[in-house]
Formats: C-alpha cells, structure tokens, sequence
C-alpha cells in the first residue's frame, strides 16, 4: 500500500486531483487532509519525486513509510524549543539582559548542527550568569506559548491514550511548569544552576544532547513495554536527528535543512495539528 497524506492551507481539490492523476492513485477527502492510495507500492516513486511535489506545491505533502500504521501509536515525544512551544527559552532569558544577539547566533549555529551541542549551551549558558531566577518566571508567564495547533494535539494524544514525553536541551525550569500544565507524561531537559536565586552561569551536568534524546526515547520504550515502531518523535534541530531516527516515525517540525533531508515527514506549512493524520485521527 502506498499512502500519502497531503494538508496545509494551500491545499486545494484541483492540486490534490493533480497529484492523484499523475501517480494513478485514488483520492480521498478527510476532514482535514487528503489522502492518496494505492493498493502496491509504486516502486517509480522516490524522494525526488517527493522533493519535486514540495516544491511545486504551497502545502505539505508526505509519503507514509511503508507498513506504518497509525493506530499503534503508543507514545509522542516532543523536542520543547521552537516545537511545541514558540521560542527558544535561552534567547528569551538572554533578550533580558540585552545579550540576546550574541547567544542566538550561537543557538542557530548549534540548531544547524554546525557546532556541537554540549559546547554551545555551555558557551550560551555562561552568558547568562547573574540572571535572576525571577526572569526565568516572567518569561515563563508573558513569552512562553504552545506553538498553533498544539492545545488540539495534545487533546487527542490524550483522548487515544497516547503517552506524551517532553525533550529538551533547554531547560527543566520551563519543562517541569508545561508538564504540570499539560498534564504531560514524561519529561527530560537540562538543570541550569541557581545560587541565591541568581543563574550562576553553569549546567548541571550531565547535559541532555542528541545522543541522550534518542536513548531516552528508548528508555521510554523500556517502561512502557513498547517497540520503537510505536513511537512518533517530533522536532526542528540537529539535536533532534538521533531521536527522530530512533522513532518508528520521525517528524521535521518548521525545520532546520538538515533535519528535513533526513526526516521521514516534513511539516512546513502545517500547525502542530499537523500531526494528527499520523495518529489516525
């Protein structure tokens, strides 16, 4: 069987009627999204063919791995910055005290994956101590939002008994008040030390990167008694990578180039909501 989903608010019936015809496939209209099917693999389609559809159409269109099964989902695990939640929270503490130039430069650079993860935080870290822990608060309550579509995910991930994790090379300041939130399951990030309610400029080791992302996930699936062909990881940094390939479907979230050539889906266009025929619903 082959499946691809398409969906966006570019999406319309005549595109969608195109793509159909060009492959031979049947058309299906969700309530959300349309969905193209086959009944054989169609062996001619590629990832070039894939990238080629991207380009030419304002909308995201992704082709479903083979023998996935949306309805075996038994865990999402989310990256926090700039995925479920709209900001990098260490740019927002260092916008406070006027460094926030110095220590985006370095997040991006770390998000493209051009410099390695541990070195970066500490590096961004550093800039940062004598914040008081109250910014830390202020930030939490005016800056901090779910990212669009992500009140509607995390609804359903409920309501199909689907487990959610929270993972993150930010921070367990931000992660502990979202999980108490949102009611989430599990979560991981990075202890920033505080001293006489002041950041001292260091982490508490050990520090969560990529590698530890990816082995949490298999943590998870440890305690959960699940395959990793059951989890659904999602994210937007080269930090990601390891997680998103451990995971039976990994998801490029409004991503850096370097995680969209290696995700199996890529959501550009898409909110958070985006998610959602991957679940099944």
């Amino acid at each position: 069987m082959t499946k691809i989903i398409l969906q966006g608010i570019g999406l319309t019936s005549d595109s969608a009627q195109k793509i159909a015809e060009k492959y031979d496939m049947a058309l299906n209209i969700k309530n959300s999204y349309y969905q193209l099917h086959k009944n054989i693999q169609i062996s001619s389609f590629n990832h070039d063919d894939l990238n080629n559809l991207r380009v030419t159409y304002p909308f995201d269109i992704n082709l479903l791995p083979h023998n996935y099964n949306p309805n075996q989902i038994k865990l999402f695990i989310s990256d926090m910055d700039s995925t479920l939640i709209n900001v990098e929270c260490i740019d927002e503490i260092a916008d406070y005290v006027g460094k926030k130039k110095e220590v985006s430069k370095i997040t991006e650079s770390a998000m493209r994956g051009e410099l390695d993860f541990k070195d970066s935080l500490t590096q961004r870290v550093r800039l940062l101590a004598g914040v008081s822990e109250y910014i830390l608060q202020k930030i939490y309550e005016t800056r901090i939002r779910l990212n669009p579509g992500g009140r509607e995910l995390l609804s359903v991930l409920k309501q199909k008994n689907i487990r959610i994790a929270l993972v993150s090379g930010g921070f367990t300041y931000f992660t502990d008040l979202l999980k108490q939130k949102y009611d989430l399951n599990f979560t991981l990030a990075n202890t920033l030390e505080i001293k006489n309610g002041k950041l001292t400029g260091e982490v508490t080791p050990p520090i969560v990167d990529a590698t530890t992302k990816a082995q949490f996930l298999l943590y998870l699936c440890k305690e959960l008694q699940i395959e990793t062909s059951q989890v659904i990881a999602i994210g937007d940094g080269a930090n990601d990578l390891e997680m998103l390939k451990t995971a039976g479907l990994g998801i490029a979230y409004h991503a850096k180039e370097k995680v969209q050539k290696s995700a199996q889906i890529v959501l550009n266009h898409c909110s958070l909501d985006g998610v959602l025929p991957f679940i099944g619903y």
